[in-house]
């Protein structure tokens, strides 16, 4: 069940998208699992795809169409993650876009193929086919939140987030939604996100906008350390708002604007954590006065990725010392362990390398046993920061990945 998360009651309809919504039934019975999302014309893209080098079918034909033409259209299936089918693989998700061009009227490499689901398995690409108009029939600009849906794998509830912000008196829409739940270290991006504003912005702003977002939102979560093969967020602006083009970076319009995409990846990306795996803690890690924000990540991450301190947290022990070990072995050049501090919520359990003088075990189970815990590092090294979010480590994850495939 996630941690104090509801799927969301509405997401704002973005001028110029339309999302059709399918159960193709590929793999899942009985809920949707195909989308197709189409652009207006003349809409710009800027897409960040997986760094594993094992990359998906999908994501490989997507970052080819995408340097070769303007998108006009995306295509998600969910069930299959068609990574490790090689060439086959390959034509069918080029066969894929191929029969969306056909049915929209757009050349092939206006469309981005998407996946996720079992690894070394492709999607039937007869059932595929035979759906893909239905999809199109089915376009909707107030569709997002199906959509939301139709992306999910072993996500328990859909995630989205809508804002409008007011750019010289014109209101601008940003909308996303997102999967993810396990396989969840990005390295770029949650396993797939997908965000739309009616705003009109340059497509290279537009890239150098959604990679500064992506690197301090779903670059700063992780629920098992595991970098997706199909890891892509995907940022579309069709410029259908009244609002005046942003083109410059400096400007204040850019500023109004990116603070929306902020909180829309923001939501989404915290959306991710609280729905992980068998989760039941939605943990915040603050690494403070760090040397550099480099430093700061590493400690942070490694205290995330710790299956001591997650198991800690997931019964509430207050067993801070699997925190500091985690601290010292953190892969940074400096640390004096005597400037130290850790707090697990509000009490202070280490100070300047040694023990709290005011604490007891008893404030420290009071500290662990909330749902969400905020630790909070300082090294006491410098004036850089940086925080990053995860969970714990239950049962219920191990359970939900032992049988993924029955």
């Amino acid at each position: 069940m996630a941690v104090g998360l509801n799927p969301p009651e509405d997401l704002l309809p973005v001028a110029g998208i339309k999302l059709g919504v399918h159960a193709a039934q590929m793999r899942y019975r009985n809920r949707p699992d195909l989308v197709l999302i189409e652009l207006a014309e003349n809409s710009s893209t800027a897409v960040v795809f997986t760094r594993n080098r094992f990359a998906a079918a999908p994501v490989i034909v997507a970052r080819q169409n995408w340097q070769r033409a303007k998108t006009r259209a995306l295509l998600i299936n969910a069930g299959q993650a068609n990574a490790g089918t090689g060439s086959i693989g390959l034509d069918v998700a080029e066969q894929c876009c191929e029969t969306v061009a056909q049915e929209l009227g757009c050349a092939t490499e206006a469309v981005l193929p998407f996946s996720t689901g079992v690894i070394g398995s492709a999607p039937p690409l007869d059932i595929i086919r035979m759906a893909i108009p239905v999809c199109a029939s089915k376009g909707r600009e107030d569709a997002w939140l199906d959509a939301a849906h139709g992306i999910m794998t072993t996500d328990t509830v859909a995630k989205g987030a809508s804002v409008t912000v007011d750019i010289d008196g014109s209101p601008v829409t940003i909308t996303g939604i997102a999967k993810g739940s396990g396989m969840i270290r990005p390295n770029m991006a949650t396993m797939l996100a997908f965000v739309g504003t009616d705003a009109g912005i340059d497509q290279q702003l537009l890239q150098q906008s959604l990679q500064s977002a992506v690197e301090h939102s779903f670059n700063r979560i992780t629920v098992d350390g595991d970098t997706s093969t199909n890891d892509a967020c995907v940022l579309m602006a069709t410029g259908r708002s009244e609002a005046t083009a942003i083109v410059d970076k400096d400007s204040d319009a850019w500023r109004v604007w990116y603070e929306g995409l902020m909180q829309v990846l923001l939501k989404l990306a915290h959306a991710v954590i609280r729905d992980g795996e068998g989760a039941t803690k939605f943990v915040s890690i603050a690494v403070e006065q760090g040397n550099s924000e480099k430093d700061c990540l590493e400690v942070a991450f490694t205290i995330a990725h710790s299956p001591l301190v997650k198991t800690a947290l997931f019964a509430s022990d207050a067993n801070w010392g699997r925190i500091l070990a985690a601290v010292g072995r953190a892969p940074i050049d400096e640390l004096d362990v005597s400037k130290v501090s850790i707090y697990i919520n509000d009490v202070c359990v280490l100070d300047n390398g040694d023990t709290a003088a005011d604490y007891s075990e008893a404030r420290g189970q009071q500290a662990m046993a909330p749902e969400e815990i905020n630790l909070r590092i300082v090294l006491h090294a410098g004036d850089a920061t940086a925080t990053v979010w995860t969970t714990d480590l239950s049962h219920e994850y191990i359970r939900i990945n032992a049988e993924y495939r029955s």
